[in-house]
């Protein structure tokens, strides 16, 4: 399989720090990074990546709200998203799918799974 290219959007360094390097172990994915919405909202639509890993709860402009406006955007609303949250929660878990999101994963996630994780909700083959 090609390289993927998977953007993470997270505030929290640890999770970015410990997510880019199960991605790169396991399925030797090129990872790019961003500390808020904002940013991942202007990465996406210049790095175009395969696939982005958001957080939920993030300050400002949270990951629902980050979602809602990569979606409006003609370059990145094409990019599937997986948001990452500690909200495990059935009712949670459905608001999420309702939106048009690919998938959900839940933190904390399985580091030495994650890329797998990923691929089967992308349905890519690793």
């Amino acid at each position: 399989m090609a390289e993927k290219r998977i953007l993470i959007i997270d505030d929290e360094q640890a999770i970015q720090a410990v997510a880019s390097l199960s991605l790169k172990m396991e399925a030797d994915w090129q990872v790019i990074t961003a500390n808020s919405g904002a940013e991942g909202i202007a990465i996406a639509g210049q790095e175009q990546p395969d696939a982005i890993l958001l957080d939920v709860m993030m300050p400002m402009l949270d990951g629902i709200e980050t979602f809602k406006q990569l979606q409006q955007g003609p370059l990145t609303r094409s990019i599937p998203v997986i948001l990452l949250t500690a909200k495990a929660q059935a009712a949670e878990q459905q608001q999420f799918q309702s939106l048009g999101v690919a998938g959900v994963i839940t933190k904390p996630f399985n580091s030495l799974t994650l890329a797998s994780q990923i691929a089967q909700v992308l349905g890519w083959v690793l």
